[in-house]
């Protein structure tokens, strides 16, 4: 029976990338058991040879210690061409490939880490990437086990040799533990949060500096997890204590809500199938013609109960990392509104409902002209905006909700929030996202106490504007 790599239907052709790494395994099959030949290859059969080694690591487990001698053996790239491949496997097959292959792939990622090959860090946020939220299969599980053990495992290297991967892990950590606090009675999960916790609080009280690399979004993630008394002492240490984490300079978490979280962060929930179906939404889908991709894409993606927690990482990644150029945004390509709008009617869970629209709205809270970018705020506007007069509840729930986090989202910090607001409405006017805010402010479908408190927050923006 030939050797294969992943389970595939008997409609689906072979996957391309499985082909070339099963015909270069093939081929080269006599040259992949000792006594190996060290003659110096040519760029193609340096490849091939590559190709077939990974082959035969990835389907033939029993042998993978012998295949890894043998690339250490003819390695002349750092094993650049070898953890591209891997990336390449993950990115594109993870979810098709046999479980025995995913567990090779966690092995030799390891191997890669211990020899520090170049890339290894890609290959590891690579896997990162695959660990899905709402998912409580085994399979995921194994997967998320798998990784926060390896980070805790190999904590000094990292830290020393590539930081930024537990800057990574934090951040998906902490998104995984807000699902996985939520199931009880589950020795499994339970095994899981004691190492996510551990890791994560680890690195928040003795790296702190780098977990502020996160920037804002890092306080988003803690305030879902303030329940677990961990997490909760971190809190009271940010807001009346911050010294406490060693970080010269930090005196105040209005510092952190200052920092504009970089996009890379927003990919790390995003898996790179979802990525590349929501990028085609958004960049070939005409405008009116949506609902079919948007059913495949909720089928595919959003097939049970638990995945809806995606919702509010779909709609951060839209919002901070997918801007369209000037020649997507065409009137008859489907905007980022109307897909946040979606998923906005997608929520069944009031949580769930409440974090989407924060993550909608976050960056309204903090914004800065100077760090923040216009593009990551123009969808909630937008929403708010065109959903007059089809769709009022979707304006007024959310004009309500954004009016609700300038009084309420940090009191002591009151005077922050509504400058960042009242900032972001200037930008997106100055910017001309919208013409004028009096859409909003005259719309007699809105209920008054709403239009004078948002027209009360309009006449301090355009006061604080015309003193400068």
């Amino acid at each position: 029976m030939a050797l294969k790599l992943t389970e595939k239907g008997s409609h689906e052709a072979e996957n391309p990338i499985e082909v070339s790494l099963r015909e270069a395994f093939e081929f080269l099959k006599p040259q992949l058991n000792p006594p190996f030949s060290l003659k110096v290859l040519k760029e193609e059969e340096y490849s091939n040879l590559n190709k077939a080694i990974i082959f035969g690591i990835l389907a033939q487990p029993h042998l993978a210690e012998v295949h890894i001698k043998h690339l250490h053996a003819i390695i002349t790239d750092g094993y650049g061409f070898f953890t591209r491949m891997l990336i390449k496997i993950v990115d594109e097959l993870y979810v098709k490939l046999l479980d025995s292959v995913k567990i090779q792939v966690v092995w030799v990622a390891k191997e890669m880490l211990n020899v520090l090959g170049v890339g290894f860090d890609e290959l590891l946020v690579a896997l990162l990437r695959q660990t899905v939220g709402g998912d409580f299969s085994e399979g995921n599980l194994w997967l998320c086990l798998e990784m926060v053990t390896l980070v805790l495992a190999n904590w000094d290297c990292l830290l020393e040799e590539e930081p930024l991967v537990l800057s990574k892990g934090l951040y998906v950590f902490l998104r995984l533990l807000t699902d996985h606090c939520r199931v009880r009675s589950n020795p499994m999960i339970d095994a899981l949060k004691r190492m996510e916790v551990e890791f994560c609080v680890r690195l928040l009280r003795e790296q702190c500096p780098l977990c502020l690399k996160i920037g804002r979004d890092i306080i988003r993630l803690l305030q879902d997890l303030v329940h677990v008394p961990e997490f909760k002492a971190i809190w009271k240490d940010l807001l009346l204590n911050p010294r406490q984490f060693g970080v010269a300079g930090f005196k105040d978490i209005s510092q952190i809500y200052r920092t504009k979280t970089p996009s890379s962060y927003f990919l790390l929930r995003i898996t790179p199938d979802m990525e590349t179906k929501l990028r085609f939404l958004l960049t070939h889908v005409k405008f009116g013609s949506q609902k079919r991709h948007q059913d495949w894409f909720a089928k595919k993606f959003l097939g049970v109960p638990e995945s809806e927690i995606l919702l509010i990482d779909i709609v951060r990644f839209i919002c901070c990392s997918v801007h369209p150029s000037s020649e997507i945004m065409q009137p008859d390509i489907l905007p980022r509104w109307a897909v946040i709008g979606w998923l906005l009617k997608s929520c069944r869970k009031s949580y769930i409902e409440a974090n989407l629209k924060l993550a909608l709205f976050y960056d309204w809270l903090f914004f800065d002209e100077t760090t923040d970018n216009v593009m990551s705020i123009e969808p909630a506007i937008l929403l708010m905006v065109n959903s007059i007069p089809n769709h009022i509840e979707v304006t007024c729930t959310l004009l309500d909700f954004l009016l609700i986090m300038v009084h309420n989202y940090d009191i002591e910090r009151k005077e922050i929030v509504s400058k960042g607001v009242s900032t972001a409405l200037s930008a997106l006017v100055k910017r001309g996202i919208v013409s004028s805010l009096d859409v909003l402010i005259r719309c007699d479908m809105i209920a008054p106490v709403l239009r004078e408190m948002f027209g009360k927050l309009v006449m301090v923006m355009r006061d604080t504007h015309s003193k400068r």
